[in-house]
């Protein structure tokens, strides 16, 4: 029988101590509109409700809503730290605090280039279970920011899609309405529409504001 002390790990100081519980990292992505925020805080407020101290973080990019909330597109809201980066938020939350925390909330994911850093520090050594909420790819349906190099690291990853505004049927992509080019383009329902495959690869014509047609060719425009 191995002794007591072959399994607990040695500090500098030659003592013996009790190893921190394992993290979790779990995973919501899909496009815009499939309710990625909603199931986000839906998790997180399970967790509170069960006795978990819990923080939800957002990017500062995000104004859309509120500051220093995450607000899904329905209205649900949790306060959050509104951050420019995840390496940041165990110095605004303070030391004690962070110790306390079992679960961090990520919304928005993809805007944070440290994504996977931060998961692995705080998932494998921390501690924490981390769940966090992403597109997985942006309107040209290549992959967005870290969000994709965090599945190897996760316990669970949920694909979610949202409903077709063309059709009714389920919706993988994000279509841009609007000519801009950058991938960071932060907007709502007046910039961006979820398609099914079927539209997004066909192209659809649509009428935005003052009866501007935007042509969108897909994988047409891009060969």
């Amino acid at each position: 029988m191995a002794s007591s002390a072959a399994l607990n790990s040695k500090d500098l100081s030659g003592s013996y101590h009790q190893p921190r519980a394992s993290g979790e990292i779990h995973v919501f992505i899909g496009p815009m509109f499939a309710g990625k925020t909603t199931s986000l805080l839906r998790r997180i407020k399970s967790e509170s409700n069960n006795g978990r101290k819990v923080a939800m973080i957002k990017s500062s990019k995000d104004t859309r809503y509120a500051i220093n909330s995450v607000v899904s597109h329905d209205g649900v809201r949790f306060p959050c730290w509104a951050l420019p980066d995840l390496a940041s938020f165990r110095q605004k939350i303070g030391e004690d605090a962070y110790e306390k925390l079992d679960v961090i909330g990520i919304d928005e994911a993809q805007f944070f280039e440290d994504l996977y850093d931060f998961c692995c520090k705080a998932a494998d050594i921390d501690g924490k279970t981390i769940i966090l909420a992403g597109l997985d790819g942006d309107y040209l349906r290549k992959s967005f920011g870290s969000v994709l190099d965090i599945i190897p690291l996760a316990d669970t990853v949920t694909k979610l899609t949202a409903r077709c505004e063309m059709c009714g049927k389920k919706a993988f992509f994000t279509f841009r309405k609007t000519a801009a080019t950058e991938t960071e383009l932060i907007g709502g329902a007046g910039v961006y529409m979820p398609l099914c495959r079927q539209h997004y690869i066909n192209g659809v014509t649509v009428t935005v504001a003052e009866s501007t047609k935007v042509h969108h060719l897909g994988l047409r425009q891009q060969l």
